[in-house]
């Protein structure tokens, strides 16, 4: 009951009950998502793979840059709910800047399973390196489920993909790096995942030591996260450091597990700032 209670994020808000958060969470991120693709150059449901669910959505820059760095974020949702078509409400204050938006798409439970949404997630990363010659720079962003899987791509092997994608910068929001624990709580009902299937997907049981240059990684977390995600968090980012990453660690006031990322699409917000 009590790994129950500290892996519903819903519980712990201050501002809405648990059966409204979620709710109001979506709407904002799919009005959010509405404004981003009526407001500026897009390319929606472009093929990644040959699954239905291989599909991702570019907002590009206005103008004609030739180069530009890319966001790429992976959403929440428990990896099963939630999809791109509610991601793109991060990018107008990036497109503004130079930077293009691309939101992933994966196929979630029960269609999807964990080593399925992992795969998807890297060849997402190695189409977009092989197709668009004129990014200089991937950096992801990626909320609580999200951010599971973008902190994943971390230990790719890209020799399976035949390219390595150039990943400046990891960007973890209030993600879970450890999947032991759901395993005996209601989000496996859906995910089905074996005790196997849980430990090789954890991020903290496949941390590689840092390359020369690799990447820098930002692990965010909301104040009013659950304790356990907040522990999550802060072990993930000591492990990583300890392998060698350069981490930094951000604890953001005042916010949720759900409006930690529901500001992103404020240019003044600190975490859209940094």
């Amino acid at each position: 009951q009590e790994l129950e209670r500290q892996y519903s994020p819903s519980r712990w808000s201050p501002r809405l009950d648990s059966d409204t958060i979620i709710e109001a969470h979506t709407a904002v991120l799919a009005e959010g998502t509405r404004r981003a693709r009526d407001s500026g150059p897009t390319a929606l449901h472009v093929p990644y793979g040959d699954g239905d669910g291989d599909r991702l959505d570019i907002y590009f820059p206005p103008g004609p840059a030739a180069t530009f760095p890319v966001l790429v974020y992976i959403h929440g949702g428990y990896w099963q709910s939630l999809s791109k078509d509610e991601s793109g409400y991060v990018a107008p204050p990036l497109v503004s800047h130079g930077v293009a938006v691309v939101a992933v798409g994966y196929d979630t439970a029960p269609k999807g399973h964990m080593d399925a949404m992992v795969r998807q997630v890297r060849r997402s990363l190695a189409f977009l390196a092989e197709h668009y010659s004129g990014i200089r720079g991937i950096y992801l962003c990626g909320h609580s489920a999200g951010a599971h899987l973008a902190a994943m791509v971390l230990s790719t092997d890209w020799t399976e993909y035949g390219v390595v994608p150039d990943i400046k910068g990891v960007v973890l929001v209030s993600g879970i790096y450890d999947l032991e624990p759901i395993l005996h709580t209601y989000v496996n009902d859906e995910l089905n995942m074996s005790q196997e299937v849980a430990q090789r997907n954890s991020p903290v049981q496949c941390i590689v030591p840092a390359m020369p240059a690799a990447c820098e990684v930002l692990v965010a977390v909301a104040q009013h996260d659950s304790p356990e995600f907040r522990r999550q968090s802060q072990e993930y980012g000591q492990m990583l450091r300890a392998a060698g990453w350069s981490v930094s660690m951000l604890d953001l006031a005042g916010v949720d597990h759900f409006d930690v990322v529901e500001k992103l699409s404020e240019e003044s917000y600190i975490l859209t700032q940094v």
